[in-house]
């Protein structure tokens, strides 16, 4: 007996190519393997007249088999029951698939492999050279199967056999229309902008031996029918195995599809709380970031993925350890970080001994904390090479409870493999591939070097991109991987100016900063314990540079402790994704963008996104970093880094900010040029309280705030040269409605300096002073000469008096300053001091008082020459 049959979930490939082999074999059964896509199940409900003869797997007697013709797959595992059958003698197995790389575990005694769009344009293109006539029935179901596989005949694994095909189908009458309702999915215009992020984004990483493919993107808007794009991105790339991960909203949606055993993509979501079969699964993971769901998986694939067998393949390295005359309790601070349960003591380059968490948490129960952990660390542990078999290895952590074994190469710390390692081997028949399955520094860049250079070329003048190209130099020279990274790389992609470089080294940024002055001419400022320094060039121009780095935080809120680590993890500790590109300035790839968290994705869509769900919680200052770049670049914070801020606000870690930290983030927002709306922003998001409690945007500050803007507009159109503190003005207008004490409560918060405070404390209340006194005059209609304004105003600061003129609500106010800062602080006397002593003016109090009267004088146009004055001076002094 001969049965035609194809893998479970069969779609329209799998049935088109069934019919096609029912012809060449016209006695043979048409049997399903397993279940349908729920597309073809929906076409045999609609189009009853298109069914054909089927016969259930149950009715089958499989003991009668003689011949197995299997269409669209080469692998045992995804024909269900049928692989009951094969090896079986007197048995024949023919096949007939488009995969002639899947390399499936059947080996075909018939049938026919080769490189094609669709399996069903194989069949047809062999029923047309043998001069077999098919039905229109037949016709229309094989012309689905080849249109479904190839995309309408525009994916980029069509060969000219699926047009040949489709077209010897269509004269055999196959219907077009009934192909176009049921095949053809027109692609939204949502669809195809994720479709084409997804695709910039796809990349290929060999997993233990196989191919495993990635994409990913970032949404704030729902799209739906992501596995029809992850169908399409699968046929159109003939990828073996593919994930996408697409995050929309507060949700990440994760859909796989394989075509091989080694990658069962339905155990795999199982972990993310999703499901499906080997073959296809989906799953919805709440609360965590795309780039968090990439981690996991980066962390998951090799343990699901083609088990090895010797320590190389399940070690991980680096290795994280600490020196030997680390005391007790520090020891546990190092476990704590590094989130391990054990680590290697280390004397110099060799090791000693291995301390584990529970020791040390023994130890300290019994107070000795103060002692170093060579007292109580293992110093007999089993010595592993890279070559040893797991198979030792079980023995020795199973059994004999050990959490960590060495791997050594000679005398030299290669690796270590731990209890965790090997039970998830043990558990999965899995081990650690020694490549990182996301490594996003080996992903295509999804902008083309091509457009940075023309972008740098066009945003960038001549002398720095000469700067950039000698950075770039210097570091081939260093053998230094180099790189322009953060905002300066985000304005230059935005089209904004901005020529403060910032330089991150991929090594000792000190040496290659020291190293290019040396070489440049130059001076060099640098700071030993973070791996900074700054170049300082002749002409004054600075350069920031950086060893890459991580950082941890001890605490919420705290200062963070910084180690030497890749560009990658440099860049993953910064605030927004936004942030997070570099640019290479090393001469082979000057221009090479590099993005690693969907940076460019999110210029595109305008959105400020943080990198992990604990940013806000590590560092509260991001919250205001948000807010500014928010604001300052027109852009949205997203969905759930907006929830995320609101949860930072709700447990109170911004109470835990100290308060340098804290004015230093609402310096940065007030000096930006539009800040009323970054105000506002913060006021929605209950930060202002962080500032003081009894800070409320109400009317009356809202209006003082908008009366700043136009204040200081004005002040910068008169061209007097004078610089002046924006912060300050803004500063004192959104804490206007604050009392003295409340508002030297703010400044004691913000951790304001101490002289400074009490200049600007005294400052604000005689303003406030000032401004009562001139508010009230005008109210009773007293007259107001020059003389008094100046004197009222006389020693406020420019801050201040702006500050007056916005808080004021009536105009004549407003020009009373507007007069004393355009005309009247400029006004002096003629005469001096040494004047009034050729007078016969005893030296004492009335030196003041007299010129004070002279300058009242020729300020109200009572003195209009030198002469006058010293008439008005002798005057003044004869009639005491």
């Amino acid at each position: 007996m001969d049965v035609i049959t194809t893998h479970v979930n069969a779609d329209f490939d799998c049935l088109g190519a069934m019919v096609a082999a029912k012809r060449l074999y016209p006695d043979a059964l048409m049997v399903f393997s397993g279940s349908q896509e729920k597309s073809m199940r929906d076409f045999f409900l609609k189009s009853p007249g298109y069914v054909p003869s089927l016969t259930r797997l149950k009715e089958l007697d499989f003991e009668q088999i003689s011949r197995l013709i299997l269409v669209d797959c080469q692998h045992s595992s995804r024909i269900g029951r049928f692989a009951e059958v094969l090896g079986r003698p007197g048995v024949e197995v023919h096949i007939y698939d488009h995969h002639p790389g899947a390399s499936g575990d059947i080996r075909p005694s018939g049938g026919e492999i080769r490189d094609c769009g669709s399996s069903t344009s194989i069949l047809a293109l062999i029923l047309k050279e043998k001069g077999v006539e098919v039905t229109p029935v037949e016709a229309t179901l094989m012309m689905l199967g080849i249109y479904e596989d190839t995309g309408n005949l525009t994916f980029p694994s069509t060969t000219t056999d699926d047009y040949a095909a489709a077209a010897w189908l269509l004269g055999q009458g196959a219907n077009l229309n009934i192909v176009a309702d049921f095949v053809t999915q027109e692609l939204t215009a949502e669809q195809v902008s994720l479709l084409n992020d997804l695709i910039k984004s796809l990349r290929t990483v060999s997993v233990n031996g196989v191919d495993v493919a990635i994409a990913h993107a970032s949404l704030d808007y729902y799209v739906g029918d992501i596995a029809v794009l992850a169908h399409m991105m699968r046929d159109m790339e003939n990828l073996e195995a593919l994930f996408v991960v697409v995050g929309m909203g507060e949700r990440v949606y994760i859909v796989a599809r394989s075509r091989i055993p080694e990658v069962d993509v339905g155990a795999i979501l199982r972990e993310f709380g999703g499901g499906g079969h080997a073959t296809a699964a989906a799953a919805t993971v709440r609360g965590e970031t795309v780039i968090q769901v990439l981690g996991r998986l980066n962390r998951l694939l090799p343990e699901r993925v083609n088990p090895k067998r010797i320590a190389a393949d399940l070690m991980s390295s680096p290795v994280m350890t600490m020196p030997v005359g680390t005391t007790l309790a520090e020891a546990r601070e190092y476990l704590t970080r590094y989130n391990v349960n054990a680590m290697p003591v280390m004397e110099g380059e060799r090791m000693v001994g291995i301390i584990s968490r529970r020791i040390v948490e023994k130890a300290l129960y019994h107070g000795l904390g103060d002692l170093p952990v060579s007292e109580y660390m293992h110093t007999e542990y089993l010595r592993a090479e890279p070559s040893t078999p797991i198979a030792a290895l079980q023995e020795y952590i199973v059994v004999q409870h050990r959490r960590l074994v060495p791997v050594f190469e000679k005398e030299r710390l290669v690796g270590v493999i731990t209890r965790t390692d090997l039970l998830r081997y043990m558990y999965a028949g899995v081990q650690r591939s020694a490549e990182a399955v996301y490594d996003l520094a080996r992903e295509n860049p999804p902008v083309r070097r091509r457009e940075v250079l023309h972008l740098m070329n066009k945003g960038l003048p001549a002398r720095v991109i000469s700067l950039l190209r000698d950075l770039g130099r210097v570091g081939d020279e260093l053998e230094l991987p180099l790189y322009a990274v953060g905002g300066f790389v985000r304005d230059l992609l935005l089209g904004n100016k901005n020529y403060d470089i910032d330089v991150s080294v991929e090594g000792d940024g000190i040496l290659f900063a020291e190293a290019f002055a040396s070489r440049m001419g130059c001076r060099v400022k640098s700071h030993d314990k973070f791996g900074t320094a700054v170049i300082v060039l002749p002409d004054g121009f600075k350069v920031d540079v950086a060893s890459t780095r991580l950082e941890y935080y001890a605490t919420p809120g705290a200062l963070p402790t910084v180690e030497r680590s890749s560009l990658k993890m440099d860049l993953y500790r910064r605030d927004f994704t936004i942030n997070t590109l570099a640019i290479r300035l090393n001469g082979a790839d000057f221009g090479l963008l590099l993005d690693y968290f969907g940076a460019y994705r999110d210029l595109q869509e305008k959105s400020i996104r943080v990198l992990h769900n604990l940013s806000f919680v590590e560092d509260p200052t991001r919250v205001f970093r948000a807010v500014r770049f928010e604001q300052r670049l027109g852009f949205q914070i997203s969905r759930h880094t907006e929830n995320l801020v609101k949860n930072a606000v709700k447990m109170g870690f911004l109470e835990k900010l100290g308060g340098k930290r804290l004015l230093n983030e609402l310096v940065a927002i007030l000096r930006e040029r539009e800040p009323v709306r970054a105000i506002i922003r913060m006021s929605g998001l209950g930060l202002l309280r962080f500032i003081h409690p009894d800070i409320a945007l109400r009317e009356d500050n809202l209006r003082v705030l908008d009366e700043v803007k136009k204040v200081i507009s004005w002040f910068d159109l008169l061209y007097l040269g004078e610089t002046i503190e924006t912060w300050v003005v803004y500063l004192l207008a959104l804490t206007s409605s604050l009392s003295g004490g409340s508002f030297r409560g703010t400044c004691t918060r913000l951790s304001v300096s101490e002289r400074y405070r009490e200049r600007l404390i005294e400052m604000r209340d005689q303003g406030e002073q000032v401004l009562e006194l001139m508010e009230r005059k005008v109210a009773r209609g007293e007259e107001v000469r020059r003389s008094d304004i100046f004197f009222w105003l006389r020693g406020l600061t420019t801050e201040v008096l702006l500050y007056i003129m916005a808080k004021t609500g009536r105009e004549v106010v407003r020009k009373f300053v507007s007069l004393y800062v355009t005309h009247l602080r400029g006004v002096t006397t003629a005469i001096t001091g040494d004047d009034l002593r050729e007078l016969g003016l005893p030296s004492g109090p009335r030196y003041r008082e007299i010129l004070d009267l002279v300058l009242t004088a020729r300020l109200n146009g009572e003195a209009a020459t030198r002469d006058d004055e010293l008439r008005i001076a002798a005057s003044a002094m004869a009639a005491v």
